[in-house]
């Protein structure tokens, strides 16, 4: 059986900038629009982290019952490495996302029940990302999936829910999170490559190439402060969204110096905490220029 270190290290905690950073910011553009309410923040943050981690561990599940995790480099796969079984990881997979769908029900009640729509989307694109007989991170849509629901649904929902109306720098601060997390996804995806094209498993980053693939994570944390200083058009308090620019350097920097295998791990952490200061700084802005 697994240690509960084991399934922490399985819940993928440095993935959690992802959950976390949307929330920040879809809550400091409510906060702009006078509309912050701080539990359904709280509820919303629980949804997102349920999410996440219950990807997570679907994602360990269904690569592992595949065999694309028995020679990955990275993070621990519970079921690729075989300290849990299948059907305990895909347990705890769906035990997550019972968590967030509850939750979810709670601020669909609280505010509109059309929002039950994008939160049923969201629980089967976390699923069918590798799950189910024709996987959509299979075919290179990972990244788009990640923008959608780590970008545009996590942000403008969590504004919504909160202020029940949307603005245009919810939408900015959309982009940008969804953006970096997309940036993420291409950093993991570019360290698995010689593996994932030997299992078969077509990521864009095997579809694109390495070289592109390292322009692309390049081009998409470039947008995020592209976006950041437009939003500086409706408060210059959006700037603080820069406090992440030094981070940002430096995993860019790894990303186009053809860094290969476990020396692309890094370029994980340091993706996710150039999310996590982004949203900080770009959440408190907003909620500073309300």
């Amino acid at each position: 059986m697994a240690t509960p270190a084991q399934w922490i290290e399985g819940a993928r905690p440095r993935t959690l900038p992802a959950a976390i950073s949307p929330v920040l910011v879809g809550t400091g553009a409510a906060a702009f629009l006078d509309g912050f309410v701080w539990w359904k923040a709280l509820l919303a943050l629980g949804v997102a982290l349920a999410l996440q981690i219950g990807v997570n561990y679907a994602n360990d599940y269904s690569d592992g019952i595949r065999g694309t995790d028995e020679n990955r480099v990275g993070p621990l796969r519970l079921v690729g490495s075989k300290v849990a079984t299948p059907g305990a990881v895909k347990t705890a997979a769906f035990t997550c996302f019972g968590v967030g769908a509850a939750l979810g029900i709670v601020l669909c009640a609280t505010t509109t029940w059309w929002l039950l729509v994008a939160g049923a989307a969201s629980l089967l694109g976390a699923w069918f990302y590798t799950g189910g007989k024709k996987p959509y991170g299979y075919r290179a849509l990972g990244e788009v999936s990640v923008f959608l629901f780590f970008g545009l649904v996590a942000v403008l929902g969590t504004t919504y829910v909160q202020a029940e109306t949307l603005h245009w720098t919810a939408v900015a601060g959309a982009v940008s999170v969804g953006s970096i997390a997309c940036a993420l996804l291409v950093a993991n995806n570019l360290r698995d490559i010689p593996t994932d094209s030997v299992t078969g498993k077509r990521t864009l980053a095997v579809v694109l190439g390495a070289a592109n693939s390292r322009r692309l994570y390049a081009a998409l944390t470039a947008l995020a402060f592209v976006l950041a200083a437009v939003s500086a058009v409706a408060t210059p308090w959006a700037l603080l969204a820069f406090i992440a620019v030094p981070l940002a350097i430096k995993s860019t920097r790894v990303i186009l110096s053809d860094a290969v295998g476990p020396a692309l791990i890094p370029v994980l952490k340091y993706t996710g905490l150039t999310e996590l200061l982004y949203a900080v700084g770009l959440g408190l802005g907003l909620a500073l220029g309300s």
